[in-house]
């Protein structure tokens, strides 16, 4: 179960944006930011998808990871629900932003 509270036990509310994303037919790289309470944090990510359906491995750096903790998040909680929007696509997408039609032809 995703849990989506902070340690004190305030809700995050957590966007994602993607700023960029190149790839091919099997796996995609990810770019983008998340805004928390008002703090913005860079991610890269490689989303992939076959047998067993879609992933994400997200990264984030250990700077994001320790100001995350030192304002009381849970940084495990925070990759999840990002994960998890990326994967639903709860996310907000530039207009201008090209998302390339691969054909494995």
């Amino acid at each position: 179960m995703i849990r989506n509270f902070d340690r004190q036990g305030k809700r995050n509310n957590i966007s994602v944006y993607v700023t960029n994303s190149e790839g091919g037919d099997v796996a995609s790289k990810i770019m983008g930011h998340f805004v928390i309470n008002k703090m913005d944090f860079r991610f890269t990510a490689i989303a992939f998808g076959r047998v067993g359906g879609h992933n994400i491995h997200l990264r984030l750096s250990k700077r994001t990871i320790n100001t995350l903790r030192k304002n009381g998040h849970d940084p495990d909680s925070i990759l999840l629900e990002i994960q998890r929007k990326l994967i639903e696509g709860d996310i907000v997408v530039p207009n201008d932003l090209n998302f390339k039609d691969y054909d494995s032809s």
